[in-house]
């Protein structure tokens, strides 16, 4: 066997070892212990800085972000607004009269209102019904119109815009009442809203933190000290997204995300590194000696883990699209931020404490009560895991077809982009959207363009033509408008008017193809596919909405397997380096993935299909999963997996290298870290169950997602699934081949 070698019986369980082995964490907390003024004010001075520096963080990220930057969509729309000051609006402008809206009147008052719009210095164009005739641009009853404003800058200078023109052009304008909709103006309250679900989701699990660490540790002076370094944590997550905000883009939602990630990961990592600190004082050790011996055990553990979680994270790195990329770069700078401050913070504290730790305890008659909270032998999960791994086979394959029946739903999953629906219900921008969807052409503010810009229509008119009447016969093409005037069925139906000069800029042009399609549709995809097939006479870049959704769903499964592979390679080659083993790396792996079935069908059962909705709160329900959220939620859940099975492996390694003995370790190991795993999930669960009490849907399904995975990890998967795998394998989860095992004496992880 591969570690049989290094056994030492009688190794953590006869009492402490006359002489612990040297360590650099354990000489550094010594160290940090001995200089815990100092410690305490330079911890003060970084929480007063960064809280100052990141408090007002949310009008420095960015809305949007889901789409890749390189992709044809996206150069088409660049080319659109650059050239031809057109393309997708930023903002729509609903214009509600109560009569019909060509009457000369409302006409001249629409036309004027259009151009004081477009007057503002931040407007690039607003064109409206009443200035291109598009009768799509009219509701059906004729007493409503649109006005499509496309703004100066990029998506975070289009939301400031919009922030500031939206109030001087909504409401009563003359004959008009006005409201907003479009991208600008939905990201704008986007921001307001995640600001306020932030504090009502730590008003919420702070709380309810405290309380699961009261039930855990009983002392209130020993609970204090993770929420010590958890709110550390918090204040430096907003001041690490407030610098990266300086040199790139990061997503609005990443303050949401990696303030639950930062929060529950530091009050883990301290939970561990405390409750170890408390074993080693039982042990006879001095404070000064129980600090070290904590940092060199549980405080390697910390490192550890807080490396699995970072390379899951990196992951979302291969793929294009920023509202990934910033929450892999975010998360890993919070991952890291945690651990630092666990490290740094609690041998100075624990120094300061000494054996007052378990001052006030508080709950000791529930702590007593509490599932697995007597060790020894006579514990909730001792029971447990010495049940599972009598019959191994029958209760790990009920687990495993039970978790497997958890993810069929997912089979039927369908993805989308993003739009006003996340928004809760009776915001402004919602409703006017809701009111454009039911009472205009579903595809008058987002059709297919197509953007031929070395293509002249004065030189080639009759080429222009021939591509447009070709377009105009595809598959889900309700009319096409360009510089040749209007097409539809093949036929021209109006020729080139006012409103066509707008298509072409001297040396190119475009064209807009109506889809009768939405874009956010299968049927929307299928148009944009057709389009791109047809044969144009020049370069063509094919952009819109719908386009956007081709092109995103492409790029990120092109990276899918990339993103596997480092997640796969990373995790592999860590747990060898971590446990000696082949076997142990690829169980890892699998119960793992295993153990984010049902998040993903539930995914799919309820944001999606729209059942069970009074679990997490009413919200709407379009019938597609955002196309990001899957791959975000795998890599977080992921990584989050992987740190309880590190802390588990820990102590299943430490018995087993004292006894050899594999059935005698695995019991050990889990009946030692129940209550502590327990304790651990449970917030994390709770700080990311916080989520799902936001208005804002994206966040409300990775809030449920991601607390589900946590706790079918901490329950079915460590429960069940880990000792039953390890019994059946026996000896040999620890094998790995000769060369394989030489190598790991040389760099396999030590506790020195």
């Amino acid at each position: 066997m591969a570690l049989s070698a290094q056994r030492r019986p009688g190794h953590g369980t006869t009492g402490p070892s006359p002489s612990p082995p040297r360590s650099r964490l354990a000489a550094l907390a010594r160290s940090l212990a001995r200089r815990r003024v100092p410690v305490f004010l330079l911890v003060a001075a970084f929480s007063m800085a960064a809280a100052l520096f990141g408090g007002g963080v949310a009008e420095h990220l960015s809305g949007g972000g889901y789409t890749p930057g390189d992709s044809e969509s996206a150069r088409a729309g660049r080319v659109l607004a650059e050239r031809f000051g057109a393309g997708s609006p930023d903002m729509v402008l609903l214009l509600e009269a109560g009569a019909p809206v060509d009457r000369p009147e409302l006409a001249r008052a629409g036309r004027e209102f259009t151009e004081r719009v477009g007057d503002s210095p931040s407007v690039v164009s607003a064109r409206s019904f009443w200035t291109t005739h598009d009768p799509s641009m009219r509701s059906e009853d004729g007493k409503s119109a649109l006005v499509l404003v496309k703004l100066a800058g990029d998506e975070g200078e289009a939301t400031g815009a919009a922030r500031d023109l939206v109030p001087r052009v909504t409401g009563e304008q003359g004959p008009f009442t006005v409201s907003a909709a479009g991208r600008a103006p939905v990201n704008d309250l986007l921001e307001k809203q995640s600001q306020q679900d932030l504090t009502r989701a730590e008003l919420l699990a702070a709380p309810l933190t405290l309380l699961i660490l009261l039930a855990a540790f009983g002392s209130l002076v020993a609970a204090s000290l993770p929420m010590l370094v958890g709110v550390v944590s918090v204040v430096g997550t907003l001041a690490v997204l407030r610098l990266m905000a300086e040199f790139t883009d990061v997503s609005l939602f990443a303050m949401n995300i990696t303030t639950a990630l930062g929060f529950g990961l530091a009050v883990d990592y301290s939970l561990f590194i405390v409750t170890r600190y408390r074993e080693e004082l039982g042990r006879g050790l001095d404070v000064h000696g129980a600090i070290a011996e904590s940092m060199r055990t549980a405080g390697r553990t910390v490192l550890f883990s807080a490396l699995t979680v970072a390379l899951s994270l990196a992951a979302m790195l291969v793929f294009p699209v920023y509202f990934l990329r910033s929450l892999a770069y975010a998360g890993i700078a919070v991952v890291v931020l945690a651990a630092a401050a666990s490290l740094v913070i609690l041998p100075a504290v624990l120094s300061l404490v000494g054996r007052r730790i378990d001052r006030l305890d508080v709950f000791a008659g529930l702590r007593r009560r509490l599932p697995g909270a007597r060790q020894g032998g006579t514990g909730f999960w001792h029971r447990l895991v010495s049940a599972v791994m009598r019959r191994p086979v029958l209760t790990g394959g009920a687990v495993t077809a039970l978790l497997l029946l958890l993810a069929l739903p997912f089979g039927h999953a369908r993805f989308g982009l993003t739009d006003d629906r996340i928004l809760p219900e009776g915001s402004s921008a919602r409703a006017a959207s809701d009111t454009i969807r039911e009472d205009f052409d579903g595809a008058s503010t987002s059709p297919v363009t197509v953007v031929l810009p070395d293509l002249d229509p004065g030189e080639r008119r009759e080429d222009l033509e021939r591509y447009a009447r070709d377009l105009s016969r595809v598959e889900g093409t309700a009319r096409v408008d360009g510089a040749a005037g209007s097409w539809a069925g093949g036929r021209r139906i109006a020729p080139p008017g006012p409103a066509s000069a707008a298509y072409a800029d001297g040396g190119g042009t475009w064209l807009s193809v109506v889809s009768s399609a939405g874009p956010n549709s299968a049927e929307g995809e299928e148009h944009v596919r057709a389009v791109r097939a047809a044969d144009a006479p020049s370069q063509a870049l094919v952009g819109g909405e719908a386009a956007s959704l081709v092109d995103t769903k492409s790029s990120l499964g092109d990276r899918i397997p990339w993103a596997g592979a480092v997640i796969a390679l990373s995790m592999f080659a860590l747990l060898f380096l971590f446990s000696g083993s082949l076997v142990i790396p690829l169980k890892a792996l699998l119960l793992n993935v295993l153990s984010l079935t049902a998040s993903f069908g539930a995914m799919v059962h309820v944001f999606q299909d729209g059942h069970l909705k009074w679990l997490v709160g009413d919200f709407v329900h379009t019938g597609q999963l955002e196309v990001t959220v899957p791959l975000l939620m795998f890599c977080v859940a992921f990584g989050l997996s992987m740190d309880y099975s590190v802390f588990l492996l820990s102590r299943i390694r430490e018995e087993y290298l004292a006894t050899g003995d594999n059935t005698r370790a695995v019991v050990f190991g889990i009946d030692r870290t129940g209550r502590l795993i327990t304790a651990a999930a449970l917030v994390v669960a709770t700080v990311l169950a916080a989520l799902a009490t936001s208005q804002l849907s994206l966040l409300k399904l990775l809030g449920a997602g991601l607390a589900l995975a946590v706790i079918v990890d901490a329950t079915l998967v460590r429960g069940v699934l880990v000792p039953a795998a390890m019994k059946l394998l026996g000896r040999a989860n620890w094998w790995a081949p000769r060369p394989l095992r030489r190598l790991h004496a040389k760099a396999g992880l030590r506790d020195t």
